[in-house]
């Protein structure tokens, strides 16, 4: 599979927006590992959940691809939009993120789940693992992620919003 950057095909724009999205998605995956390497059943599900429900509509933020973002085009881009959407089959682009999508995206990573419990209750090298492993499946949805507006704003010919931080 192509990387953002490669996707990208040298768009200054796009690849301003990988460098933005890639440093949110690091901070917010070393948080993901911290919490999987401690031994409380349960924490880390709720911290990559509350991390993917930020972390999910700031990159779609740095493409201009969330619903406010979206509602503001003209209609044709629009129609545009949401045909490069389903061409490329993002699930998370453009939505407002609800438990639902998040379940969904988080079994693309289900079998982190059993490895992680296990795992974290063996002293150093298994909480170390765990934490390895949460950074890893944070990290991967993600990429994911990005990799998929990537394609969208490319499919669609949309100009990027200016950036914001």
């Amino acid at each position: 599979m192509l990387s953002a950057r490669r996707l990208a095909q040298g768009d200054p724009g796009l690849l301003a927006a990988i460098e933005r999205s890639q440093r949110l998605l690091h901070r917010r995956a070393l948080v993901a590992g911290a919490a999987s390497a401690l031994p409380v059943p349960g924490l880390d599900w709720a911290v990559d959940a509350a991390l993917l429900s930020r972390l999910i509509p700031a990159i779609n933020h740095h493409f201009g691809l969330t619903p406010q973002q979206i509602d503001r085009l003209d209609p044709r881009e629009r129609d545009k939009l949401q045909k490069a959407i389903a061409q490329v089959g993002a699930l998370l682009v453009g939505k407002f993120i609800t438990q639902d999508l998040l379940l969904r995206s988080a079994r693309l990573i289900g079998v982190r789940l059993t490895t992680v419990q296990v795992a974290r209750f063996v002293p150093l090298v298994g909480q170390a693992a765990s934490a390895a492993i949460g950074y890893g499946a944070i990290r991967f949805l993600g990429q994911q992620h990005i990799q998929d507006c990537v394609r969208v704003v490319r499919q669609a010919g949309l100009a990027l919003p200016p950036p914001t931080d």
